[in-house]
């Protein structure tokens, strides 16, 4: 895991989401946190893979019970600075894919919103999704992003130029799947990809969602809009971001499961 302690020390984790184009993925994301928490009475919520915790923190100064688990410790550090004391919250240095410190049922909720980013095998897939299950109560909810394989091919391959370099690196199969390893440091998916994971757990599936839908793709005109005009995009992308036919094409979506009673 040494790639991503270098990364995440050399990377503005907040900074990506409090751009404009950046913050509709928090919006979005908090908009489903708040509304499955109130849906399922949600009162302690662990997150896996907290980062410098632009959720976790947020949760807890709400009032929930929050338990954040990061692999980095620089990360950690980042988290723990923006406490003041009156918040609750754990934090842990732990692995996604081992929550062995962690009791069955033992979280209302649970959020998975970083690790399948940096998981590279579907093993190791369905390890995290099913240790975040693990620990989540019947009928509680597990928040689960991904990032997308088509936003992608589109940016990276075509709109910044890299094909050349995606063909020398044998990092494209013959259907346009991106390959991935450690050194590209992001795994991609599509939705079929997500849906086929989801079958190796005791979940249902509530939604799965676009949190940026289209916000990447012109991010300059996103950031020079007015006040006004920024508003109406979020309400506009709010009110598409469960259309189905729009899914693939975000560059991070959310997949909201629901735990299974267990007899």
């Amino acid at each position: 895991m040494e790639y991503l302690k270098e990364y995440y020390e050399s990377h503005d984790e907040d900074g990506r989401l409090i751009s404009k184009h950046g913050k509709i993925e928090y919006i979005t994301t908090m908009k489903y946190i708040h509304g499955y928490a109130m849906k399922t009475n949600a009162k302690r919520i662990v997150e896996i893979g907290a980062g410098t915790g632009r959720y976790s923190v947020a949760l807890a100064k709400e009032g929930f019970d929050v338990t954040a688990v990061e692999l980095v410790e620089h990360n950690l550090q980042i988290l723990q600075s923006k406490l003041n004391g009156g918040e609750k919250l754990s934090t842990y240095q732990g692995n996604a894919v081992d929550l062995s410190a962690f009791e069955d049922g033992e979280f209302d909720m649970t959020l998975l919103l970083g690790p399948m980013y940096h998981l590279f095998t579907f093993e190791d897939k369905k390890k995290a999704l099913g240790e975040a299950v693990r620990i989540t109560k019947p009928g509680g909810s597990i928040l689960v992003a991904y990032c997308m394989n088509e936003a992608t091919v589109i940016q990276f391959a075509f709109l910044k130029n890299n094909v050349g370099y995606i063909e020398e690196k044998d990092l494209i199969t013959p259907d346009w799947h991106c390959k991935s390893g450690p050194e590209e440091l992001f795994d991609l998916v599509r939705t079929e990809d997500i849906e086929e994971l989801d079958k190796t757990a005791p979940v249902t599936r509530e939604k799965l969602i676009a949190t940026d839908g289209a916000a990447h793709y012109i991010r300059a005109a996103i950031d020079a809009m007015d006040d006004h005009t920024y508003e109406k995009w979020i309400e506009y992308h709010l009110a598409t971001c469960e259309r189905q036919d729009i899914i693939g094409a975000s560059n991070h979506t959310l997949d909201i499961l629901i735990k299974n009673d267990v007899l």
